[in-house]
């Protein structure tokens, strides 16, 4: 292995693939295309937000000093329902306008009733208390023309893109999506839906790979699985180099005489760090195929989702400079007892009860490495720092999933 780092800790290892960067492009996408894409530039509202004073309200506008004394009346002068409608109305002394949510505030009103609390007689309208002026919404109250609403590196959440929308872009700019190959590796693995021989199982680690890739909002490009062969590796990394901005190989990392992913990337690869200190998921290396970031992740499945949550999401997130999207952690009280290691950084797969607002983690499912249904089953992991004690009772921290 010479001078390369060697069962490292995982802040090690984030810090070493940190300094591997890609140079991303940016591209203008409408805005029906870029949810969950990465905001490349800072994006202030074209407009007022909102453009006018409008009503908050279904009811009616008038002068809030004409209602002081209720119950009173006031005249029906016309009806407001949307922008563009009567917009020569002018409230008086005595006068009410009927409104709908949304619409313009009249000229001479300074507060609203909404309907509920009125009664109408022809072209009268009774209120039963005095009008409110905080039913009015103010122009550019949410966001004034010019204003950044959202900065880049945003992660373009549907409540984001809308956002996008309210302030007037009809597409923005964004990182464009990074092209991740992936690549499982393994003479036993076949497609789900063959039939299966003594000894052979289906391959699965693509499959949850591409979803994580898309979540990260960036474009998976599944390959054929590669047999235990030197030369078929080869083959298919080259491949991958010459059509992805990353690759993702799953198994062949660890000690054995066929984990040929690290044999091929420590004889003809530029390797940067192999083994990391994190349970599950210690085999994993990071370096570089023909100038292409490459990791290589474990072949058991929980341990290739760990380590790419771990590790491959943040270093994705770094080198798009994007703020999302991450996990959400919280604190929760052990049910269960669950099992640190000495060396490492440990997570265990768990179910999240919340009881009257407390939370509390359960071990109900057993912990192997090769166990899917274990993620698949639980809520969140428990992240267990190494060499320490965990009792039921103590609070832990927990990556929801």
């Amino acid at each position: 292995m010479g001078d390369i780092p060697y069962f490292v800790n995982i802040d090690e290892a984030l810090e070493i693939c940190k300094k591997t960067v890609l140079q991303t492009t940016v591209e203008r996408v409408d805005l029906d295309n870029c949810h969950n894409r990465i905001l490349a530039v800072d994006l202030p509202s074209l407009v007022d937000d909102p453009p006018f004073d409008n009503s908050a309200m279904d009811g009616f506008a008038m002068r809030h000093e004409d209602t002081v004394n209720s119950p009173s009346k006031l005249k029906i002068i016309g009806t407001i329902q949307a922008a563009g409608q009567e917009d020569n109305l002018v409230v008086g002394e005595g006068q009410a306008v009927r409104i709908m949510t949304g619409a313009p505030l009249p000229e001479g009103a300074d507060s609203i009733l909404q309907i509920e609390l009125t009664s109408v007689d022809g072209d009268e309208v009774t209120l039963s208390q005095p009008s409110m002026k905080h039913f009015i919404r103010k122009r550019g109250e949410n966001l004034t023309k010019g204003q950044i609403a959202l900065n880049a590196g945003t992660y373009l959440t549907p409540s984001r893109v809308g956002l996008c929308a309210t302030m007037g872009h009809p597409s923005i700019p964004v990182v464009k999506k990074l092209k991740v190959a992936i690549i499982s590796t393994g003479d036993e693995l076949k497609q789900p839906g063959s039939k299966l021989n003594r000894g052979e199982i289906y391959e699965s680690n693509s499959f949850g790979l591409s979803g994580l890739v898309n979540w990260l909002g960036h474009e998976p490009i599944r390959l054929h699985c590669v047999g235990d062969t030197l030369d078929d590796l080869r083959e298919v990394l080259n491949e991958a180099s010459t059509k992805s901005d990353l690759i993702l190989t799953s198994g062949g990392v660890s000690m054995g005489d066929w984990d040929l992913v690290r044999k091929i990337m420590e004889e003809e690869g530029d390797l940067h760090f192999w083994r990391v200190k994190l349970r599950p998921g210690s085999p994993p290396l990071f370096g570089l195929w023909n100038n292409t970031p490459i990791f290589g992740l474990p072949g058991n499945p929980v341990s290739s989702h760990v380590v790419f949550r771990m590790l491959v999401a943040p270093w994705i997130r770094n080198v798009t400079k994007a703020n999302g999207p991450i996990e959400s952690r919280a604190y929760a009280t052990l049910a269960t007892n669950v099992k640190s290691t000495k060396d490492c950084l440990t997570l265990r797969r768990v179910s999240i009860i919340n009881e009257k607002g407390k939370l509390s983690a359960h071990q109900n499912i057993h912990q192997g490495s090769g166990n899917l249904a274990s993620v698949a089953m639980s809520e969140g992991m428990v992240i267990l720092q190494p060499g320490k004690d965990y009792s039921i009772g103590d609070t832990v921290e927990v990556m929801f999933l």
